[in-house]
């Protein structure tokens, strides 16, 4: 479900109670701990987290840099964290540090699913937004480009 909401007030808005309430936690808890030089606006539709264009414009669809996003889909909500699904490490470190709070997280590919706020474990989210400062972001970016290209067959010529 993608909204067409122009402000992250007005994707609030459109919510449910119940269901505003968890995003705006969330949205707490990650601007609180977000590191500085990302921005909070609308992105794919979603409440998103970035790098600005002006600090990196060079992205493969000219979209600014995505580090997190909040958003509710019809079953459920979901926070995007993406500097976690790019780094083997920062998963494993995640995830075990979520089974130590008791709770069992629901993710799926780059995402944390959540019914409800007691389904998360707050304190390991803020503790994750604050690993990947905007140059950690941008270096793991570039280096997946990179990467990608390098590994890009080349066309022969006829």
């Amino acid at each position: 479900m993608r909204s067409t909401a122009t402000s992250v007030q007005q994707y609030l808005d459109e919510l449910p109670a119940d269901r505003r309430h968890a995003l705006d936690t969330v949205r707490k808890v990650v601007l609180d701990n977000l590191p500085e030089g990302y921005e909070e606006g609308m992105l794919f539709g979603m409440i998103g987290y970035y790098v600005p264009l002006s600090r990196h414009p060079d992205t493969y669809n000219g979209q600014p840099l995505q580090y997190a996003a909040l958003a509710s889909q019809k079953n459920y909500m979901v926070l995007y964290m993406t500097h976690i699904w790019t780094d083997p490490a920062m998963e494993e470190w995640f995830k075990a540090a979520y089974r130590r709070t008791g709770k069992k997280p629901d993710m799926g590919k780059s995402c944390l699913r959540f019914r409800k706020l007691d389904d998360l474990a707050l304190d390991v989210i803020g503790e994750a937004i604050t690993k990947t400062p905007p140059d950690g972001l941008i270096a793991i970016y570039d280096d997946a480009r990179k990467r990608k290209v390098a590994g890009r067959p080349r066309k022969v010529k006829s």
